[in-house]
């Protein structure tokens, strides 16, 4: 079972072409959560974060008897604050819920988000992912990130979770998703 925040349509794009460097180019339009994400992913914006934690909190207090450990997913780049683990930390905080950064990369990440061939995907997704299992064995996990695209991510690291970490059972979140989730 997933838990869904993000809406269906988390945002609206209108493709305007390509600039002078060949990149293409929209006119976005983002939902208010996927705008708090840019804000604090891109701006650094912690305002941004406490009502990302806040919505986050209030969308998951029904579930919290169903939640033992919050595990983030990795983050594929290098940032001076980690917006996955900082909402993480907040939303565990907020609903008194242990946090872990218990599952590691083995290697140096791609972001996933710009590979659109689903068999490329799961090549670089094979191996990348380590879990600790004397934090997750027995546990109810929430396995959190803060995009989505395919889930192709999502699902390799719970599948780790589930095998590897001895999870008693692993439920996913995403803040928002990608224009496509191909």
């Amino acid at each position: 079972m997933a838990f869904r925040l993000c809406a269906r349509r988390p945002y609206h794009q209108q493709y305007l072409g390509a600039n002078e460097a060949g990149h293409e180019i929209y006119d976005t339009k983002r939902s208010e959560i996927g705008e708090l994400l840019y804000r604090l992913k891109y701006r650094g914006d912690m305002a941004a974060a406490r009502e990302i934690v806040d919505t986050i909190s209030k969308f998951l207090a029904p579930h919290r008897d169903k939640i033992d450990l919050i595990v983030p997913v990795p983050p594929s780049g290098v940032r001076a604050v980690q917006p996955v683990v900082v909402v993480a930390r907040g939303i565990g905080v907020a609903l008194g819920i242990p946090m872990a950064e218990c599952v590691t990369t083995t290697r140096g990440a791609t972001q996933l988000k710009k590979v659109l061939d689903p068999a490329k995907r799961n090549e670089l997704l094979a191996g990348l992912h380590a879990v600790d299992p004397a934090q997750t064995a027995g546990k109810n996990i929430l396995l959190f990130c803060d995009l989505f695209r395919s889930g192709a991510t999502m699902n390799a690291i719970t599948e780790l979770l589930m095998t590897v970490g001895k999870a008693a059972s692993v439920r996913a979140l995403a803040i928002t998703r990608t224009r496509s989730n191909q």
